[in-house]
């Protein structure tokens, strides 16, 4: 399967520069198999079905882009004579924080700018005058321990009291690259879900971003159960593709976490038949990656033996068979862990029924997952509607609801 297929032309205006003024006023596109209607997301509640679960991501996106200088330590060494000497040794740095690691404290994978300087040994300082680039003058202070690709470095920041606090007074919202300028004040709030809770995320899952207090009562009032699940966004939701075959592309793992209240929830859904309603991606992948989807990504082998059409023929249908033991497939139970799910087209979908997402980039792995759900030529055509009647792309972006 060719990372081409999922391509299609946007219009640079039609990225989404800044939120709308109010969270809910965004429009909804209504994909349901091969036909779409223009909608509002206000909306939404009224298309849910009373007997419906509904599943959001909680997750809290961190202040995680930083900005320091480094000690030059590791540096090349310039001509003392050379007045940019010191600038260039001891100069600015940009540092993405991806991903908390496990074991160590405050031991975290980052993406670091300009990646080919930065080398293993040298020591990054945050909120230190640049004048001054001794520890004892920085807020925060971290050393590169390992080297990876495409500027990737594992960093282990120097043990601070209050370190998530010194991170919120430091930080930078990490707005996607396809936002062009700097973080505001209001990124602080609207890139961030209202009932964002458990922080560790560099990117929000942006579906649940149109969702108010007063949203969320509408749905309380129709009697519509909601339930929560966390997955710590990373880079393996916004990593580009850098294949040209989709199967060769490896995502990288991200931590979730499904709450004993929430694998009730569903167990009980599915078993009385109800639809479980995803909002967004995020909550897509924990929850298809909790059901044991990693068994469900068997296209490729079906392709091999002439079994499955080429994508653009695609169709994946809600399929949920039975072990040997007599207990359901996709069955999922309170746990945690890390998840490397990529779903594609053929991908058998084992919990999830209907979901909410924003409309993703062109050769995404977010665009392979809804083309999988709701068929790759569907997708694109209800994208080149969108295209058409200028929804507002992306994060800040309008949203559509499949089913």
């Amino acid at each position: 399967m060719l990372v081409s297929d999922f391509d299609f032309f946007l219009p640079p205006e039609l990225i989404a520069q800044h939120p709308p003024a109010e969270r809910a006023a965004s429009r909804m596109l209504h994909l349901r198999g091969n036909s779409f209607k223009d909608s509002l997301f206000t909306e939404f509640p009224a298309l849910l079905r009373s007997s419906d679960l509904v599943v959001f991501n909680d997750t809290r996106v961190l202040p995680a882009r930083l900005f320091g200088h480094r000690s030059g330590s590791r540096a090349q060494k310039l001509s003392p004579a050379n007045p940019a000497s010191r600038e260039f040794l001891q100069g600015r740095v940009e540092v993405l924080l991806t991903r908390r690691l496990p074991g160590e404290e405050q031991l975290w994978q980052a993406l670091v700018r300009p990646g080919k300087k930065i080398m293993p040994g040298e020591k990054l300082y945050f909120g230190a005058d640049q004048g001054s680039p001794e520890a004892g003058a920085s807020l925060l202070e971290a050393e590169v321990l390992t080297r990876g690709e495409f500027g990737e470095r594992t960093l282990r920041f120097a043990s601070v009291p209050d370190f998530f606090a010194r991170l919120e007074g430091l930080g930078h919202i990490p707005l996607p690259p396809y936002i062009d300028r700097d973080d505001t004040p209001e990124d602080r709030a609207r890139y961030q879900t209202v009932y964002a809770r458990d922080p560790g995320s560099v990117a929000a899952p942006t579906a649940g971003l149109h969702f108010t207090e007063a949203i969320l009562e509408e749905l309380r009032e129709r009697g519509i159960e909601t339930a929560s699940v966390t997955l710590h966004v990373g880079l393996g939701t916004f990593s580009p593709i850098r294949t040209e075959v989709v199967e060769e592309h490896k995502i990288h793992t991200e931590w979730y976490q499904i709450p004993d209240e929430t694998a009730g929830k569903i167990s009980r859904a599915k078993r009385a038949g109800r639809r479980v309603v995803a909002i967004g991606t995020t909550t897509v992948r924990t929850l298809e990656y909790s059901a044991g989807g990693a068994q469900g990504q068997d296209q490729g082998q079906l392709q091999e033996q002439g079994q499955l059409p080429h994508s653009s023929q695609l169709q994946a249908r809600m399929v949920h068979p039975e072990k040997s033991d007599g207990t359901e497939m996709g069955a999922i139970t309170a746990h945690s862990g890390e998840a490397d799910i990529f779903i594609y087209p053929g991908y058998r979908f084992r919990v999830v029924d209907a979901m909410l997402t924003n409309f993703h980039l062109p050769k995404s792995t977010l665009l392979m997952l809804v083309s999988a759900f709701a068929g790759r030529e569907n997708v694109l055509a209800a994208y080149q509607h969108a295209v058409q009647e200028r929804y507002r792309f992306f994060s800040y972006g309008d949203c559509m609801f499949i089913e």
